[in-house]
């Protein structure tokens, strides 16, 4: 049906439902390849790693920690028969394991990916990845020399909402994206009297990484041209960093923008809006576990169903990409090198919130101090 807007602009659209197309947003799991894989750094988060490796059927056979009691409590929680480890450098003698999962801090990390990949070990880093773009450069390089895969754990390209937006983008369902709005409300100060309560980038950095993540994503092969970011304290927090982040970012006949309130107590919200030159797709919910997905175009609205949740199908969506790239011999999705511009826009968000100007991602080269 035609009508004319506001605006004088025709506008043509069905409202009509319509059945939602079927893509491959779960993730897809190797056909044959079943590596022996060993995991470094059993904090707290890698309950969500062993949980969706053990549920895909993967084969974890060496678990390492410094904290000896946590390994053997990850060890008996999800693998056995796993060997357990206090040094990484003895499990990176073992030549059967061929895959490492790499989960300990940014600065710790950066020897363990090294030495991995000088064992011609393929490696899955946590993220964020590095602490500077030349240092994830060189890390490429030396994966490339070693003929090995180095993929980023940018789990929430696998979280079922993000997942199916980025497919329905790469199928030009919505055309063109034009912009790219998202929003999260919530409460964060769970991170006061912890060790996160003393990264001072909190949001733009530890947290935000995943939504620049997206960001590259949907506008796949467009590079953006500013970004301006800033970030505030709430009176009512409980947690030291500013607990209130926003950014805009630029792009050639595109724009984003980037919304985090984590000091929502009450009504939280996550919201996803993505419009094209053909439709939009919204994805919307009280949270990043219970969320629906919105497709409109000039046929109509779609409403898919989605199977699964961010926690832990994420984290089975990286691991199984990397797998897969290497049984089919492929850079995988998310690679390191496909997640240097993440870094990018991020490092120059952080430095336009400490300096209140505009900077252009790629010319601020490491996370700021």
């Amino acid at each position: 049906m035609s009508k004319k807007s506001d605006y004088g602009i025709a506008q043509i659209a069905s409202t009509k439902p319509i059945p939602a197309l079927k893509l491959p947003y779960e993730p897809i799991d190797p056909k044959r390849y079943n590596p022996p894989i060993g995991l470094i750094g059993c904090g707290d988060l890698t309950q969500t790693h062993l949980r969706a490796y053990k549920r895909a059927g993967y084969n974890v056979v060496a678990l390492c920690d410094v904290d000896e009691a946590r390994v053997h409590e990850r060890r008996k929680a999800f693998y056995p028969k796993a060997t357990a480890y206090t040094d990484y450098r003895d499990l990176l003698k073992r030549e059967d394991i061929q895959v490492i999962d790499i989960a300990t801090h940014p600065a710790q990390r950066i020897p363990i990916i090294q030495a991995a990949l000088e064992s011609k070990k393929h490696v899955l880093s946590q993220k964020p990845f590095v602490l500077d773009l030349a240092t994830g450069q060189k890390l490429i390089d030396l994966a490339d020399k070693q003929n090995v895969k180095l993929a980023v754990n940018q789990n929430a390209r696998w979280a079922p909402h993000f997942s199916y937006i980025r497919q329905a983008i790469s199928a030009g369902l919505i055309g063109d994206v034009l912009s790219a709005h998202l929003s999260v409300h919530w409460d964060h100060n769970w991170i006061a009297a912890t060790p996160f309560d003393n990264v001072r980038h909190i949001l733009l950095y530890d947290f935000a990484i995943h939504w620049f993540d997206l960001i590259t994503c949907f506008f796949s092969g467009r590079d953006p041209r500013r970004v301006y970011a800033s970030t505030a304290h709430s009176p009512s927090q409980k947690a030291k960093p500013d607990l209130l982040a926003q950014a805009t970012i630029e792009f050639d006949a595109g724009q984003a923008s980037l919304s985090f309130d984590a000091d929502t107590k009450f009504g939280p919200q996550d919201r996803t809006y993505i419009a094209g030159t053909l439709g939009t797709i919204t994805s919307i919910g009280k949270d990043f576990t219970k969320q629906s997905v919105t497709l409109y175009t000039q046929r109509g609205v779609a409403k898919p169903k989605l199977r699964g949740t961010w926690f832990p199908d994420g984290f089975h969506g990286t691991m199984a990409e990397l797998l897969f790239s290497i049984e089919q011999n492929r850079e995988p999705a998310n690679s390191a090198r496909n997640n240097l511009p993440s870094l990018a826009l991020c490092f120059a968000a952080v430095k336009s919130a400490d300096t209140g100007r505009p900077q252009i991602p790629g010319e601020v080269k490491r996370l700021p101090d």
